[in-house]
């Protein structure tokens, strides 16, 4: 029991200084509840308000894949540069410590593999899976436009609702077929509809023509997918010009496990989303990196 009679008298109440709440700095998700906010804030940086994700899911639909071999070998040595890991449950078991620090993004959706038509998937993975691995978002795929889309958007407001339920945030991944037109028109589409219906960030491809139209017209955070393995520049100089048209960081894999200097390469993409670095200096900075045996 406390000694009531010697309790000193609290007299600090600051009454003439208005109690503040901050703002959170994410776009369109201020009025999330605390849990996603703060899930959301271990993927994307408070300070500068991006993110580096570490795509290494790809196995989920088209085995081991180039790079992804022996993810114990090539990418683990990755993570320390990473803000977040994207991967599947298989990997985040069987290989990523338990200890890493790292925000996880977990693959949920799934069933169909490259010898099928892709966009027949399913949920894969449940809720409770993603409470268990303590992961802070889940990804889902969306095949707008696609021969199963109604199934892909279904699938992904099921998890938006499930997820929101225990305070996780899903991220919409959106697809896009080998007979679809890869322009701004597209991705406008696809990720408004994404966002209208609940996801609450994007991840999408970037085109020259029209970009900052996809981020400007979409009301939650967009991060660019980095796609098909190009020259180290070149994905520098798409990763730069993404940020600065608005996206809130990148979501690469192939071109950074790929590359011939993976260790510099995503220290050199590191170095344009958060610090918009541009793409020369960046390349100098991988160049240099890889130089000094940082592959």
């Amino acid at each position: 029991m406390p000694d009531v009679d010697d309790l000193k008298e609290a007299k600090n109440y600051a009454a003439d200084i208005p109690q503040k709440s901050q703002a959170f700095f994410l776009k369109g998700s201020g009025s999330l509840d605390w849990g996603m906010q703060n899930r959301l804030a271990r993927i994307f940086s408070p300070e500068s308000g991006r993110t580096v994700m570490l795509a290494i899911d790809h196995g989920y639909f088209q085995g081991p894949t180039t790079g992804l071999e022996r993810v114990d070998l090539t990418i683990l040595p990755l993570v320390p540069y990473a803000d977040t890991l994207m991967l599947t449950r298989g990997i985040l078991r069987t290989i990523i410590p338990s200890a890493t620090p790292k925000s996880i993004v977990l693959r949920v959706s799934g069933g169909t593999s490259i010898l099928k038509e892709l966009s027949d998937e399913g949920l894969a993975v449940d809720i409770e899976e993603s409470i268990r691995l303590n992961v802070c978002a889940m990804a889902v795929q969306v095949f707008i436009g696609g021969e199963h889309e109604r199934e892909s958007i279904l699938n992904m407001t099921n998890m938006v609702n499930l997820g929101t339920r225990y305070g996780i945030p899903t991220l919409a991944v959106t697809a896009v077929g080998k007979d679809m037109v890869r322009d701004a028109r597209y991705f406008r589409l696809a990720a408004r509809i994404c966002a209208e219906l609940g996801a609450h960030y994007i991840k999408t491809y970037y085109v020259e023509k029209g970009f900052e139209t996809v981020c400007a017209s979409c009301p939650v955070p967009i991060v660019m997918a980095g796609g098909k393995k190009m020259p180290e520049l070149e994905a520098l100089t798409m990763a730069f010009r993404a940020v600065q048209e608005g996206a809130a960081g990148v979501d690469m894999g192939r071109n950074i496990f790929q590359s011939d200097a993976p260790t510099a390469m995503v220290q050199a993409v590191r170095a344009v989303v958060h610090k918009n670095e541009s793409p020369a200096k960046a390349f100098d900075l991988y160049q240099s990196l890889k130089n000094q045996g940082k592959r």
